[in-house]
């Protein structure tokens, strides 16, 4: 186990690194489709399967749970405050690298779109699939959700027994 506070000080500040370049494109995006999708005509990109639609989305996906914007709110300080108790807990050993550079990913996208939520009272969206009717959606969420998924798939097996251990 590496034990290095100056490797621990220069992933934290990758991370942020990363977070902040990741948060800036989502930004970046969401800032053109208002400019240029707001109040505009769909610009179709794959006729019958996918396009750029805007839409202004107060709740979650397919807009369930509208205008709850504090909840949603609140659930990103205890998602951000609950990855920084992990990056603290886990191991810094080469086999978490994977993990903390998906939780800097996951952090970009759910800060991306609590950003919306504080200063617009509402998340920018704008890639949508229409072959399959999939809920309108922007980078913040795929940061959020491939994310996920890949923290999911490479640690399903993983044996959290240090989480327990006092540190």
């Amino acid at each position: 186990m590496e034990k290095h506070p100056a490797g621990k000080k220069k992933a934290v500040f990758s991370a942020a690194v990363l977070s902040a370049a990741l948060l800036a494109a989502d930004q970046l995006t969401k800032y053109l489709a208002v400019r240029y999708l707001k109040g505009a005509e769909d610009i179709i990109l794959i006729p019958g399967v996918f396009q750029l639609s805007y839409l202004e989305n107060t709740g979650a996906a397919w807009g369930m749970f509208g205008g709850m914007q504090w909840v949603f709110l609140l659930l990103t300080a205890l998602i951000i405050a609950g990855v920084c108790y992990l990056w603290h807990k886990v191991p810094f050993e080469r086999k978490y690298r994977a993990f903390r550079i998906l939780s800097a990913i996951f952090l970009a996208g759910a800060v991306g779109n609590a950003i919306d939520r504080l200063f617009r009272g509402y998340v920018v969206d704008f890639f949508y699939f229409s072959l399959i009717n999939f809920p309108v959606f922007n980078v913040a969420d795929c940061y959020v959700t491939v994310s996920l998924v890949l923290l999911l798939i490479i640690y399903r097996n993983e044996d959290f027994s240090w989480m327990n251990k006092k540190s």
